[in-house]
């Protein structure tokens, strides 16, 4: 089987980088890592792929002049790494229409809650807010519709009695790293098709 190979775009911690990094290890695993690329030179996710030997890198977008510019350079080292599917992985940036259209079905992005409720920021203080009483999180195809792409894989996480933002989202952050490794070994695997807007998921090969 050749392995998709796989580009994560991070920020911060990169806690859901490393739990693809970890999937991705597995000699089964139909996606491997080729590139690494941060957005914020002082990222933990960064200095920690770099300690691991992984191909990071850190373009930092205060050395561009436009949103446009900063993307080309993504790219570039995208392209220098031949990736064929990109994972976002707390990447806080809005990235440009013609990037998207450019990697239209082949990129990932994780988001904690269950769509389509709770877009955009902060959605853990919206859930809380709203008074739910399950909560999750999304894994999805990116579109030009911030956080409204075709939706891959979803987990839901209960909302506790007295639940802080920060307690929901620690405990969504634990489901994230399952449900995105298995969300991108299916799109990777070409189980995961993207049709009219909706993604249906094949059942697996009889072994």
């Amino acid at each position: 089987m050749a392995k998709k190979r796989l580009a994560i775009l991070i920020s911060g911690r990169g806690s859901n980088m490393m739990a693809l990094v970890a999937a991705a290890r597995a000699p089964d695993y139909p996606a491997e890592v080729v590139a690494i690329v941060s957005s914020q030179p002082d990222a933990a996710g960064l200095a920690w792929a770099r300690a691991e030997g992984l191909p990071a890198t850190c373009i930092d977008p205060e050395a561009y002049a436009s949103r446009q510019a900063f993307d080309g350079a993504v790219d570039r080292v995208l392209a220098e790494a031949d990736a064929e599917l990109v994972a976002l992985a707390g990447f806080m940036r809005i990235l440009s229409p013609q990037f998207v259209r450019k990697w239209h079905a082949r990129q990932l992005n994780i988001h904690p809650s269950l769509l389509p409720a709770f877009k955009g920021l902060n959605p853990q203080a919206q859930a809380l807010a709203a008074g739910v009483k399950i909560s999750g999180c999304t894994v999805h195809f990116v579109t030009e519709d911030l956080d409204g792409g075709p939706i891959i894989a979803q987990t839901a996480v209960p909302v506790c009695e007295g639940d802080t933002a920060q307690a929901l989202a620690a405990r969504i952050l634990r489901a994230e790293h399952a449900l995105y490794p298995g969300a991108l070994a299916l799109v990777a695997a070409g189980r995961a098709r993207l049709s009219d807007g909706r993604v249906t998921i094949l059942a697996a090969a009889a072994t």
